[in-house]
């Protein structure tokens, strides 16, 4: 037997007052927004692997792009190129100078509609990552850590030194996975650690951020500073710079917060 129009109707209400009465049930039907993770310099997407796994297992689309590392500008454009093919809401997650990127990137963009930042930088306008990397005691990513090789006409790349490699960026990761980690670095533009960065999406866009106590890269003062500016909703691991590597079901467990 079809149902008639009444049926139907009757049917729909009766749905639309079980998730009135349960929230859960509501959320549970509602799409999941999709999180897009942005890695950041000496590193690539594969850092976001074990959290990209949760994210997928529990129903989330996921992207995670290769950030060219090249400056703030001209990889927020490219980022913002990529979010421009996303339709429906949107998560950003950002991994250190991943961080200056999104917070450029999103801004205008009505589909984003929650950033999050992984022991990463979420300058103002004006500010950028070198600055804000001195602006408390405890960074080691100077310039003895690092090798600058020439590229193109007058250009530089900065990578990790081997033996700077695991004690600097990844201190909680497995030494052999520091090492693969260390050869498979992406270098960044040397211009891109001191280009100043645009007005920030976080004054509009509500943000969360994943503070990492054992950084020494971007010491934990300055993640606290920057998430207390931007008004973010904070949490804290027991985590070396690489926190979504170190700590992946917290990270996981956040960005899903944000994505709710």
């Amino acid at each position: 037997m079809m149902p008639t129009r009444r049926t139907v109707l009757t049917g729909t209400a009766a749905i639309a007052t079980g998730a009135m009465l349960n929230p859960a049930a509501a959320e549970a039907h509602r799409p999941k927004p999709t999180v897009v993770l942005v890695h950041g310099a000496f590193a690539d997407a594969s850092g976001w692997n074990d959290v990209a796994e949760r994210l997928l297992r529990d129903g989330y689309p996921v992207v995670a792009p290769a950030n060219p590392l090249r400056g703030v500008a001209s990889d927020a454009a490219y980022l913002a190129s990529i979010l421009a093919t996303i339709g429906g809401p949107v998560v950003l997650a950002a991994h250190s100078y991943g961080g200056i990127v999104i917070t450029n990137a999103a801004a205008g963009n009505p589909n984003v509609k929650a950033l999050v930042y992984v022991a990463a930088f979420a300058p103002d306008q004006g500010e950028n990552l070198l600055g804000m990397q001195t602006r408390f005691p405890g960074s080691r990513l100077d310039e003895s850590a690092l090798d600058f090789r020439p590229y193109g006409d007058g250009l530089i790349d900065a990578y990790i030194k081997r033996d700077a490699f695991p004690p600097v960026f990844a201190g909680d990761v497995h030494r052999g996975t520091a090492e693969v980690m260390w050869a498979g670095q992406r270098p960044a533009d040397v211009r891109a650690l001191g280009e100043p960065s645009g007005a920030p999406a976080w004054k509009s866009i509500p943000s969360w951020y994943l503070v990492a106590r054992e950084d020494k890269v971007l010491p934990p003062a300055a993640q606290r500073f920057m998430a207390q500016r931007a008004g973010s909703r904070t949490r804290e691991v027991k985590a070396s710079h690489v926190a979504m590597i170190a700590q992946p079901a917290a990270t996981a467990d956040l960005i899903q917060e944000a994505g709710r």
